[in-house]
Order: structure tokens, then sequence, then C-alpha cells
């Protein structure tokens, strides 16, 4: 069984950064898209980012301030988080896909005050 565990989140003041990792517990598996999410209290979850192998996708509410990447040797995905706003206060979870197979963290809370 895959384990992905996130880290890096916190509070900061708005305007500030976060860098959020999600490394998943086999290095030696392959994961075909590797995501972050992320959920509010009474709202849906919804996508922030995506990365393939070649392709990155945003949304449109993040675009020009985050940056997803990962690293394949290591299995890991991170998410850095600039200018923020108290809007993205959130809990954000990490996804990984491989076939048809998803995998999802724990969460890692975000709070971004004004």
């Amino acid at each position: 069984q895959v384990h992905l565990v996130e880290s890096g989140g916190g509070s900061v003041q708005a305007g500030g950064s976060l860098r959020l990792s999600c490394a998943a517990s086999e290095t030696s598996f392959s994961f075909n898209i590797m995501s972050w999410y992320r959920q509010v209290p009474g709202k849906q979850r919804e996508l922030v980012a995506t990365i393939t192998r070649g392709t990155t996708i945003y949304a449109d509410s993040v675009k020009g301030r985050f940056t997803i990447s990962r690293d394949n040797a290591e299995n890991t995905v991170y998410l850095q988080m600039n200018s923020l706003k108290p809007d993205d206060t959130a809990v954000y979870y990490c996804n990984a896909r491989a076939g048809l197979a998803v995998y999802w963290g724990q969460g890692t809370q975000v709070t971004v005050s004004s």
C-alpha cells in the first residue's frame, strides 16, 4: 500500500509564501499524474494544480501565483504558493494516480490571515 505524506502547511499573512511537499512512501512506484486539491468546510474539494510528466494545469484562481513541480526520482510533488490571499485558506490534499489507482494524502492546513 502506497502512502502520501504531506508537509509544509502553516499560517502566513497575506502576501506571504509557503511550499507544500508530498512524498510517496514507495519511491519505486510510478505515478502518471500528481495533483494538489484544497477544501474548505462546507464546500467541495477543488483542483488547484496538476502535473503529468510533461504538462502542468492550474486553477484560474491560482495562475501566476502557484507553481507545481515534481521530483520523479523521489516520487515527490511540490506546490510553491506565493502572493497568498485569505481565500487560499483551506486544507490542501495531495493526489496521485497510477493507472486506475488513486491515492490521497491526509491533508495539511494552510491559513492565510489578512
